[in-house]
C-alpha cells in the first residue's frame, strides 16, 4: 500500500514539475527572441515576432514583421514563415548565443495586378554565430560582433512570369579575434561576396521610354557579374582597411573602392552613436546644446584619420560604348566627339573655381579619352591627416588638393 501512495507521490510530484516547466520554457523562448528584437533595434530595426516555442536548445519561431527606421523610406515586410535558431544558448550575464538560424525557402509574390506581377524566390538563408549581448545600453564593440556569417543560395526575381534579376549566392563572413562575444575584442576581419548577379534592363523601356532606348543603343539590355569586399578592423587603435569594394561586371567594367583610416575605434563609435540619438530624440537643442555637439563632433574628427582612399575604374568596353553613343548624337564621329570634349575639358573645370584642379585632371582624362583603359583617383595625404585639419583646409581648395595628396592617374597597372 505505502508502494502504491508513494508511486502516486511520485507521479503527481512529475505532472506538476512538468506542468509548471512549461510556462517557463515559453517564456524563456519569448525572453530570447524579445532580445533579439531589442539588441536590432539599436541599429535600425524593428522586429515584431510571432509565437516562440522551445525545444531543447532550439527556438522555433512563427513568422516576423521586419520594420526600419523612418528616415530608410522602406515598408515594414512581412515573412510569414518559420525560423529556426539552433543550439541556443544563455549567458550568467542575461546575453544569448546562438549556434545557427534557418529559414526555409522564400517563394512569394510581392505584387499583383494591374502592376507588373512580381515574384521572389530566395534558397538556402541561413546565418551562422549569432551573439546577443546584454545589457540596455549596447556597446558598439558588441555590435560589432552580432553575426559570423550569413548566405543564401539561389535568388530570382520575376516580372509577369519574366526573370528580371537572378544572384547564384550571397555570402558575408567575419572572423573576430578573439572569440566572439569578448568585450576585449582585438580585431576582426570581414568578407563579402555576392557571385553570379543577373540584370535583364529591356523592360526598363516600358517605365521610362528614352533611358530604354539608351539602354538597347549601348547594347546593355542583360549585365552580368559580381560583387567582392574585403576589410580589416583593429580596435586599439581604430586601424580599418578596407582592401577591396568591388563591383566588376563582365564586358562593361569594374568599379572599385579602397580605403585606409586609423582612429576609428569602438569608443569613436559609441560617442557617433551617443550624437545621432540626441539628434534624433525630437527634441529642439538649445544654442549650448548645438555648440556641444559641433565640439564634440570636431574632437571626433580630430581623432579619426586619413591614411589613404582610392575610386579606380577599370574599363572593359563600357567607356568606349559612351563615347560611341554620345558622338553620334552629337553627329561626329568618335574621334572628333572626343577632340571637342578634351578640348573643352580645361573651361569646364574652370567654372570650378580652382584653377589647381585642371593640372590635376585634365592630362589624365584626355588620356582615358584617347584610350580608355582605366581612371583612378588617389588620396594620400603624406602622413596620417585628421579629418578635421582636411575640414579646415577646405577653406582653401588649392591647399586641400596639398593637404589631401590628391592625384588622378589615366590608364596606370592595378597594385
Amino acid at each position: 500500500m505505502r508502494t502504491i501512495q508513494t508511486a502516486r507521490l511520485l507521479l503527481l510530484s512529475g505532472v506538476a514539475t512538468t506542468a509548471l516547466m512549461g510556462p517557463a520554457m515559453a517564456l524563456e523562448a519569448q525572453a530570447f527572441v524579445d532580445r533579439v528584437a531589442e539588441v536590432y533595434k539599436t541599429i535600425g530595426y524593428d522586429f515584431s515576432f510571432g509565437a516562440a516555442t522551445l525545444d531543447g536548445d532550439t527556438i522555433t519561431v512563427d513568422g516576423v514583421t521586419v520594420g526600419f527606421e523612418p528616415e530608410a523610406g522602406v515598408e515594414p515586410m512581412t515573412f510569414d514563415t518559420e525560423i529556426t535558431f539552433s543550439g541556443v544558448v544563455e549567458g550568467a550575464d542575461g546575453s544569448y548565443t546562438a549556434h545557427s538560424v534557418t529559414i526555409p525557402d522564400i517563394d512569394t509574390e510581392f505584387a499583383s495586378a494591374p502592376e507588373p506581377v512580381g515574384h521572389l524566390t530566395l534558397s538556402d538563408i541561413s546565418a551562422e554565430g549569432l551573439y546577443l549581448p546584454a545589457g540596455e545600453t549596447i556597446p558598439a564593440v558588441a555590435l560589432l560582433q552580432l553575426v559570423q556569417s550569413i548566405s543564401t543560395g539561389p535568388l530570382s526575381v520575376t516580372r509577369d512570369g519574366v526573370e528580371v534579376i537572378s544572384v547564384d549566392a550571397m555570402e558575408a563572413t567575419t572572423t573576430f579575434n578573439p572569440a566572439q562575444g569578448s568585450a576585449d575584442l582585438a580585431d576582426l576581419s570581414s568578407t563579402l561576396a555576392i557571385s553570379g548577379i543577373w540584370l535583364d534592363l529591356s523592360t526598363v523601356g516600358e517605365e521610362d521610354a528614352t533611358a530604354g532606348a539608351v539602354i538597347e543603343s549601348l547594347g546593355l539590355t542583360t549585365v552580368s557579374g559580381d560583387i567582392t569586399q574585403d576589410m580589416t578592423w583593429s580596435m586599439a587603435d581604430g586601424h580599418l582597411v578596407l582592401n577591396e569594394f568591388l563591383f566588376d561586371f563582365a564586358d562593361l567594367g569594374a568599379l572599385n573602392l579602397t580605403t585606409d583610416l586609423t582612429g576609428l575605434t569602438p569608443d569613436v563609435l559609441d560617442q557617433i552613436y551617443a550624437m545621432q540619438a540626441a539628434m534624433g530624440d525630437g527634441g529642439e537643442m538649445t544654442e549650448e546644446q548645438a555648440q556641444a555637439q559641433m565640439m564634440s563632433g570636431m574632437a571626433l574628427m580630430q581623432g579619426v584619420n586619413i591614411v589613404g582612399t582610392s575610386v579606380r575604374y577599370d574599363d572593359a568596353s563600357l567607356a568606349g560604348k559612351l563615347l560611341d553613343f554620345f558622338a553620334a548624337q552629337s553627329g561626329a564621329d568618335r574621334a572628333t566627339f572626343v577632340e571637342g570634349l578634351k578640348a573643352s575639358l580645361p573651361s569646364m573645370i574652370a567654372e570650378s573655381g580652382v584653377p589647381a584642379l585642371a593640372d590635376l585632371i585634365v592630362p589624365p582624362v584626355s588620356t582615358f579619352l584617347d584610350d580608355p583603359q582605366s581612371l583612378e583617383v588617389k588620396v594620400a595625404p603624406a602622413s596620417p591627416t585628421s579629418l578635421l585639419v582636411l575640414m579646415a583646409a577646405a577653406a582653401n581648395p588649392a591647399g586641400l588638393i596639398t593637404a589631401l595628396g590628391l592625384a588622378v592617374e589615366a590608364n596606370s597597372p592595378a597594385e
